[in-house]
């Protein structure tokens, strides 16, 4: 017993320091952001009322460790792994990138045709999601594009006031469908949205028609299954309920939430309409939700979205961006923040509170926004 308990203790260090070594800021020449970064060309001065932290790799989604400064956030690129944000120190680091033959504690996690951890330099994560399991432990699962197409399932711990990542599982996704965004019932159930299934197209979604879906995979069974009646015209974000009850997905070609009930999805419970903006992904704050994207109809841009020759406009055009606050019941929406074009900063996806802060992210970006709320100053 003393042998094995020493073998334990020293795996643990051994995962700490490797996680700490993680946490080392991110070199000077990476700060510019991968190659092709909408938004690499300009400095990291604030621009108009956003301020910046940069070195982020397309940013796509957060997710924040309720009651610290943390929050982790996906890098949209492949070998992008995961990035952690320190809110307070204004700082991004590089968190998490894969380890081969990596095992987690305990009994492991996810589906069991999983074929082991993600390898380095492959992780390409899109969308985020966090559950607590217990007092300073968490369930991270993310949306991955790198090597396979799955929802990766990590387990997050607080060790020296800083979170450690450890991987410990994977659910495959059915093939030919890329998940976009992910969340979990309290039994361990996970959902995730395609954006476009086989055969459709971005265009099709603008157009109207049901391109994506929401599948679901539950614990001890083989793999996801599809949702009936949540085929959207471009599923995108999503969040369950807090208790399992319902979740709330984005149907990104009708800029518009639709609830459903999680416990018969042929219909949707109602929908409603963002007031001028493109929700993309959708967070829990505080009882509400949280919903951020670009704006709907921007003059700078030529208005709406377009299609063009059977394709859909990239909205490299810097739109302005939206967040706002969704009733989970109502589906009211109240706008917290608009901005317009920024020439630092396109491609606006979420929307985090943190001490009275509003964080932005980008799926376009080589780094993550933020200004002040309530009128407090952005470094206050």
């Amino acid at each position: 017993m003393i042998r094995r308990a020493a073998a334990r203790a020293a795996v643990g260090s051994t995962i700490l320091a490797a996680a700490l070594a993680l946490l080392a800021p991110v070199p000077a020449a990476a700060a510019q952001g991968p190659a092709g970064s909408a938004n690499g060309a300009a400095g990291c001065g604030p621009a108009g009322e956003l301020h910046f932290v940069c070195g982020a790799h397309h940013p796509e989604d957060m997710v924040r460790i309720p009651g610290t400064r943390w929050v982790i956030v996906s890098a949209f690129v492949p070998g992008g792994g995961l990035q952690v944000l320190d809110t307070r120190a204004l700082t991004l680091r590089r968190w998490y990138l894969g380890s081969p033959g990596e095992r987690g504690a305990g009994r492991r996690a996810g589906a069991a045709d999983c074929p082991g951890s993600p390898e380095g330099g492959e992780l390409d994560t899109q969308g985020l999601s966090l559950r607590a399991l217990s007092s300073g432990h968490y369930r991270l699962y993310a949306a991955n594009h790198g090597g396979r197409e799955s929802i990766e399932i990590f387990d997050v711990s607080m060790a020296g006031g800083a979170p450690v990542p450890r991987w410990r599982g994977c659910v495959l996704m059915p093939a030919g469908d890329a998940a976009n965004a992910v969340s979990s019932y309290p039994d361990g159930t996970i959902i995730a949205t395609v954006l476009n299934r086989p055969g459709t197209t971005k265009a099709d979604f603008m157009r109207g028609r049901p391109t994506g879906a929401v599948f679901a995979w539950r614990p001890g069974t083989e793999g996801f299954r599809l949702l009936p009646g949540t085929g959207l015209p471009g599923n995108n974000g999503l969040t369950a309920a807090p208790d399992g009850k319902r979740f709330y997905v984005v149907a990104f070609g009708l800029h518009a939430i639709y609830m459903y009930s999680a416990s018969d999805t042929r219909r949707p419970i109602r929908a409603a309409t963002a007031p001028g903006f493109m929700p993309d992904n959708v967070h829990w704050e505080g009882g509400r939700l949280i919903a951020a994207g670009m704006t709907y109809d921007e003059p700078a841009c030529g208005g709406v979205r377009k299609i063009i020759n059977g394709h859909a406009d990239p909205m490299l055009c810097h739109r302005g961006y939206v967040v706002a606050a969704l009733d989970p019941h109502t589906l009211h929406y109240t706008v917290l923040a608009h901005g317009g074009p920024n020439p630092a900063f396109n491609g606006a996806t979420t929307g985090l509170i943190v001490d009275n802060r509003l964080w932005i992210s980008s799926y376009q970006a080589d780094r993550v926004a933020y200004r002040a709320l309530s009128g407090a100053k952005p470094g206050g």
